[in-house]
C-alpha cells in the first residue's frame, strides 16, 4: 500500500489581514495579493497532484484560496465541486469580543502576557469566543474520524484552513506541548506536507513555502 499524503494550506491574505483585524468567523474575502500568492503555491507545489479528497472550512477565504491554488496548479477542480467538503469544524477560532478589533491597538492597551495569551496561548480565556484548546476539541476529532482513515488507506488529501485551526492540528500531528504551541505559527504562503503509514501520526513532514510580502498574522 502506498503512503498517504496530507497537504495543509492556510488561506491567503484576507481583507482583514491587511487591516490587522482579528477576523475569526467573519466571512471576509481574499485580497488580490492573497489570490496571487495562492496561485503561486499551486503553481510551485501542486501541479500534477491528484487529490482523493479536499477539505476547506465553511468560510469563503478558504474557498477562494482553493480556487486560486487549483488555478495555479492547472487543475480544473474548484471549491464548488461536489467532491470538495466544506467543514465548519475546520474554521478559524472565534475571537469573541476581540473580533474586528485591531490587534496592534489591543497590544498597546494590555500587558504583554495578556496579548500573548489572546493571540497565541493554549487555554487563555476569550470572552464570548474560543481559545486554542477549544478549537482543538473540534478540529482533532473531525480529523481522526473523517480524514485520518483515508490517509491510512494511502490517499492524498488537501486541507485549506486557517491559522488557528491548522495550529490545533499541528499540535496533534507534531506532538507539541501546551506551552510549546505558543511559539508555533502557520505563516501565509506555506504548504505543510505530511506522510502517513498505517499509524495515526505522520512518518515525515515537509514545510514548503513561497516568498510573500510581510503580513502580520
Amino acid at each position: 500500500m502506498s503512503n498517504g499524503i496530507l497537504y495543509i494550506a492556510r488561506h491567503g491574505e484576507s481583507e482583514w489581514n491587511t487591516l490587522g483585524k482579528w477576523t475569526g468567523w467573519t466571512d471576509v474575502s481574499l485580497t488580490e495579493k492573497g489570490k496571487a500568492d495562492a496561485r503561486m503555491v499551486g503553481e510551485s507545489f501542486l501541479k500534477g497532484v491528484v487529490f482523493d479528497a479536499i477539505y476547506t472550512s465553511d468560510l469563503r477565504r478558504t474557498y477562494e484560496t482553493l480556487d486560486a491554488m487549483m488555478e495555479g496548479a492547472e487543475n480544473p477542480l474548484r471549491a464548488h465541486d461536489p467532491n470538495v467538503l466544506h467543514a465548519p469544524e475546520l474554521k478559524e477560532r472565534d475571537y469573541g469580543v476581540y473580533t474586528g478589533k485591531d490587534k496592534w491597538e489591543v497590544q498597546k492597551e494590555v500587558p504583554a502576557d495578556v496579548f500573548t495569551g489572546i493571540r497565541r496561548g493554549w487555554d487563555y480565556p476569550i470572552p464570548e469566543g474560543e481559545n486554542l484548546a477549544q478549537v482543538y476539541e473540534r478540529v482533532v476529532p473531525y480529523f481522526e474520524h473523517e480524514i485520518l482513515p483515508k490517509l491510512q488507506r494511502g490517499q492524498k488529501i488537501l486541507i485549506v484552513a486557517h491559522g488557528n485551526s491548522i495550529r490545533a492540528l499541528m499540535k496533534y500531528l507534531d506532538n507539541i506541548t501546551d506551552e510549546g504551541i505558543a511559539d508555533v505559527e502557520m505563516p501565509l504562503g506555506h504548504l505543510l506536507v505530511y506522510t502517513f503509514g498505517e499509524s495515526d501520526k505522520p512518518t515525515d513532514k515537509r514545510d514548503l513555502s513561497i516568498v510573500v510580502g510581510e503580513t502580520k498574522a
